[in-house]
């Protein structure tokens, strides 16, 4: 029989296959290199991508950050011009009231007493003055209880003023600012 040795040739064929082997486990890593390359390519432009659109928000909110405090600062102008003009109104509605009090204590002085300080604050009126005699102050007191315009006159003392007479006194008296009902309803 023939001897036919198949050695080499499996040898052969083992070093083919681990040659063939080795260049696709080469390939392999080649392929496995250029996918992550391309992952990693593809994975930065979407962080790129997506921090452009957080710059993008954050610049939007910076600048609604800026149109919210300018709307604050607008409000708050809004506010103090709003309490400027109730306070001017007042003060126009309240124009023609003081010359109304001011007549009304005119009217309601009788003869043989004057003024010598009026003082008006917080609705009321401090009064003081000279009378020929404590009916006088009486009267006045009266007077003023009957006006529309004045109420609740309160005496709060009477001194004896001989410099101005034997008779005559000093008086201090506070009386409350009260609007006729009629003026309330306008």
């Amino acid at each position: 029989m023939a001897t036919i040795n198949l050695l080499p040739w499996r040898e052969e064929l083992r070093a083919e296959r681990k040659k063939e082997f080795i260049a696709g486990l080469a390939l392999m890593v080649l392929v496995a290199v250029f996918v992550l390359f391309v992952a990693d390519l593809v994975f930065d432009s979407k962080i790129s991508f997506q921090e452009r659109r957080n710059a993008y928000v954050r610049q939007n909110i910076a600048e609604l950050d800026e149109e919210v405090a300018e709307i604050r600062d607008l409000r708050s102008r809004r506010t103090e011009l709003l309490e400027r003009m109730r306070i001017i109104q007042d003060l126009q509605g309240n124009r023609p009231i003081i010359v109304r009090i001011m007549d009304q204590l005119v009217r309601t002085v009788p003869d043989g007493l004057f003024y010598t300080s009026l003082v008006s604050g917080d609705g009321k009126i401090e009064i003081e003055g000279v009378a020929e005699s404590n009916n006088r102050v009486s009267s006045l007191m009266r007077r003023l209880e009957a006006s529309d315009w004045l109420q609740s006159p309160n005496l709060e003392g009477v001194k004896a003023a001989p410099s101005y007479g034997d008779q005559a006194t000093t008086f201090r008296l506070t009386v409350s600012v009260q609007l006729p009902e009629q003026e309330e309803e306008l």
